[in-house]
């Protein structure tokens, strides 16, 4: 009670601040601080509404070209809780989603997350085999009808993929899509929430050079090549991209693609936005106990005509030293945006989870690693990965 009291104190009193300087305040909060502050009064509540300062805050959080990485993670008989954090900080942020997922999932319902963009969190509840969208910042939440595809489990949804899409910034709409392989034909399938509604495209092949301005899907990915979607750009209908990986590099040990838990696969394969990461690692023992250490990573993009994956650099050694720690799994996600690859690998060994954030700039060539501070993780259950653009506040 007394700690209720002693808030409502201090609110009263930075109220009495100058408006100039409260906003100017809130224009450097992030938007997770920002959404919880707006509870305590009607004062800071009108600032937070006002529209000119919703046009400042957004343009702020445009200009700072800031990243967010976002994970789902939950305890047994506990809520899940959705942690974000952005690369122009240096702490975790709790996004506040479980009421909102309380009013569509049902108890018992195993629930995963598949992707962000902006404001925008997508779900999929493995037992009703159903999509849950929620813009968090509105508080809305949305089923999505089933897709052209029929149901689907969480483990039919490959973060390769699919592409979730909300623009403009702050936009109250988006766009979610997904590649698949349907009779050995490469499918581009797409929802628009403003039309509530699925559609799809069969990918044409390609016989010119690869396009610019695309997003890319990956239909399929094997040891021999993959199979990957391009859309948007000069083009109106999806083509298909067939690009093989070099014999030499793929038969060198055992394979795993997107997620790897055995201790004896030497490589794993991570695929997003046109572009692949090879992890290369050897087994060791730690403790007496068989584990694998990172011994590489490179970076591979489409060749000019979208028939190979050609090398495009690998992670400098000295910055290998920094990230190489004992792991028995290691699953991870790739982006590219704004000129900056990037990429995620998250690794576990004995209910420790441990995360390295990895960006190339392509005009600089140029590798770094972002900071990523301890998320308390132990012995929770990661449910799913993503990156996405800076959040925005509604107009």
């Amino acid at each position: 009670m007394e700690s209720h009291r002693n808030l409502a104190t201090n609110a009263v009193g930075f109220c009495l601040l100058p408006s100039e300087l409260i906003q100017h305040i809130f224009l450097h909060l992030a938007l997770p601080d920002i959404i919880r502050i707006k509870s305590v009064n009607k004062s800071i509540l009108s600032i937070i509404s006002d529209q000119e300062f919703v046009r400042n805050y957004n343009l702020e959080s445009a200009s700072a070209f800031a990243t967010w990485l976002f994970i789902y993670k939950k305890r047994w008989h506990r809520d899940a809780i959705l942690h974000g954090f952005a690369d122009c900080s240096n702490r975790w942020f709790k996004i506040m989603i479980g009421e909102l997922l309380k009013k569509v999932v049902p108890p018992g319902e195993d629930v995963y997350f598949l992707a962000a963009s902006g404001n925008f969190f997508l779900f999929a509840l493995n037992n009703s085999q159903q999509l849950i969208s929620i813009n968090h910042v509105t508080r809305a939440v949305k089923k999505i009808p089933p897709s052209p595809l029929g149901p689907r489990g969480t483990s039919s949804w490959r973060r390769s993929g699919m592409k979730l899409l909300s623009y403009p910034p702050g936009s109250d709409d988006f766009r979610f899509l997904f590649a698949e392989l349907n009779e050995n034909r490469p499918i581009l399938y797409e929802y628009n929430s403003q039309t509530n509604n699925w559609v799809f495209k069969e990918a044409r092949e390609n016989d010119f050079e690869t396009p610019n301005g695309c997003t890319f899907l990956s239909a399929c990915n094997a040891r021999s090549g993959s199979v990957v979607i391009a859309t948007g750009g000069p083009y109106e209908t999806p083509i298909v991209l067939r690009p093989r990986l070099a014999g030499s590099v793929n038969e060198e040990g055992r394979l795993a693609i997107g997620f790897s838990r055995e201790n004896y696969i030497d490589q794993l394969h991570i695929y997003g936005e046109g572009n692949m990461m090879i992890v290369r690692s050897n087994h060791v023992y730690d403790a007496n106990v068989k584990v694998r250490v990172l011994t590489g990573v490179e970076l591979w993009g489409l060749s000019i005509n979208g028939r190979h994956w050609e090398l495009i650099t690998r992670v400098p050694n000295e910055l290998i030293e920094q990230i190489k720690k004992p792991y028995g799994a290691m699953m991870g996600c790739l982006e590219q945006r704004d000129g900056i690859i990037r990429a995620i690998l998250m690794s576990n060994l004995e209910g420790i989870w441990d995360i390295i954030w990895l960006c190339y700039d392509i005009l600089k060539k140029d590798w770094n690693r972002i900071e990523v501070p301890e998320c308390k993780m132990k012995g929770s259950i990661m449910a799913g990965i993503s990156l996405s653009s800076a959040l925005t506040l509604s107009n």
